[in-house]
């Protein structure tokens, strides 16, 4: 499946560049256009889970997706309020940033292993453990 690029005017909520609404098929999401982190609305992270090849809108370095994650202080782009970090359940390494009102945002490269768990994601939560949040 293509996925489509488009400028709007969402800023990052991590390095404040503009984001583009990059659409696959019927599901649009933003991407920044500097860190490559993606904003999700409500939902679209678990329904772009789903598809085939979701991955592909996650077109980020990992390895700055990573330098971004320490950014701890960051507000959502749609209404202000100040975003807390939360763990994926099955894959507690993955930390992300939520919005309760609007959505999530990830750094570039979590979405591919939000996407996949592994055995070694499985090797890596026991040794790395918790985070405290």
């Amino acid at each position: 499946m293509k996925y489509v690029a488009e400028i709007h005017s969402l800023q990052c909520p991590k390095c404040h560049h503009g984001m583009e609404e990059v659409s696959y098929g019927n599901l649009k999401v933003d991407r920044c256009t500097n860190c490559h982190g993606i904003w999700f609305d409500t939902g679209e992270a678990e329904a772009l889970k789903e598809r085939w090849m979701g991955e592909a809108l996650d077109t980020g370095d990992p390895e700055i997706g990573k330098r971004w994650n320490e950014v701890e202080d960051i507000d959502c782009p749609h209404c202000g309020i100040r975003m807390h970090k939360t763990s994926d359940p099955s894959q507690p390494h993955i930390w992300y940033e939520v919005c309760d009102e609007h959505g999530m945002f990830l750094d570039a490269g979590e979405f591919t292993d939000y996407k996949y768990e592994t055995l070694l994601d499985k090797f890596r939560d026991l040794v790395t453990g918790q985070r405290s949040a």
